[in-house]
Formats: C-alpha cells, sequence, structure tokens
C-alpha cells in the first residue's frame, strides 16, 4: 500500500514539474492559462495530490491590475472550472520579496481578489472561489533579482 501511495506521489510530482510555468526574463513573463490550453500537459486531476496549481496570472510592481496576459489566463481557468463544475479553487496573492509584510499581506489580498472577480465576471460562480494572501511569504521562486520578481508577483489558482 505504501508503495502505491509512493507511485501516485511520485507520478504527479513529475506531471507537476513537468507544467510548471517557467521563465528567466521578465520581458517574455507570460501566462499559459494552464499549460497554454491543457493540451500539452493533459492531467486528470483526481488522482492527484491534494494541492494542485493550475497557473498564475502575473502583475507589474506594486500593482493588482490585470494584464491583458493574465485576464487570458484566467479565461482559460474559468473554460476549466465551467467544465469541472464540482471543483473548488483558491486564489492565492502573491507579491515580491520587496516592501514590508504588512503591505505585502494587503497587496496581495487585492491581487487575489481581483483576479476573483474577473473569473466571476466570467460566469464562475462566487461561492467556488476563495481568496488568501501569502503576501511575500510564500515565493514561487527563489532570488533576490527581477526575474524572481517577476514570477513571484502573480495571483495563483489553486485546486484543493
Amino acid at each position: 500500500m505504501k508503495l502505491k501511495n509512493f507511485a501516485v506521489v511520485a507520478t504527479s510530482v513529475v506531471l507537476l514539474t513537468s507544467c510548471q510555468c517557467k521563465t528567466t526574463d521578465d520581458s517574455n513573463l507570460v501566462n499559459s492559462g494552464f499549460n497554454r490550453g491543457y493540451d500539452s500537459c493533459p492531467v486528470d486531476t483526481t488522482d492527484l495530490p491534494k494541492r494542485f496549481v493550475l497557473d498564475r496570472a502575473f502583475y507589474a510592481f506594486d500593482s493588482y491590475s490585470l494584464t491583458t496576459e493574465g485576464r487570458m489566463t484566467l479565461e482559460k481557468q474559468a473554460e476549466w472550472m465551467k467544465t469541472n463544475p464540482g471543483k473548488t479553487v483558491m486564489i492565492e496573492g502573491n507579491c515580491d520579496e520587496r516592501g514590508t509584510r504588512e503591505y505585502n499581506i494587503g497587496l496581495g489580498e487585492r491581487r487575489a481578489n481581483t483576479a476573483k472577480e474577473y473569473l466571476v465576471s466570467l460566469g464562475i460562480d462566487s461561492s467556488r472561489i476563495s481568496v488568501t494572501s501569502n503576501g511575500k511569504d510564500a515565493p514561487s521562486v527563489a532570488g533576490s533579482n527581477p526575474s524572481a520578481w517577476a514570477q513571484n508577483r502573480n495571483a495563483t489558482v489553486v485546486v484543493y
């Protein structure tokens, strides 16, 4: 039984690793909308671990306004939610390491709420979406440089 559980977790890690959105140049930072429309990484979320990251909408420094790319990402996530009506999501607002902890908690919450409001405007029931803010306490990538900061300024949509 332990071996079977290990195999499920190991497979899930491989799937999640292959679906990550990565960049090293913040000028080319784009949102993939659940890995650019789901087709290059088809995943059945039934057997995945408890936390499964769909994708991230990125933000400019000190901003909580959605970019065109962020809206496109959320539109694809809304499509996924419409085809999976039993799923609920948590949107985690995140910030880069600059600024105070208190300020970044507030900014992360505004980012998460902006993403939620956009999903609701696309027809997703608000009761299926909860929000939280990690502020700068849960960076997506390590580093103290413009590329890392750009990747850490996001709203992450997570299925639990």
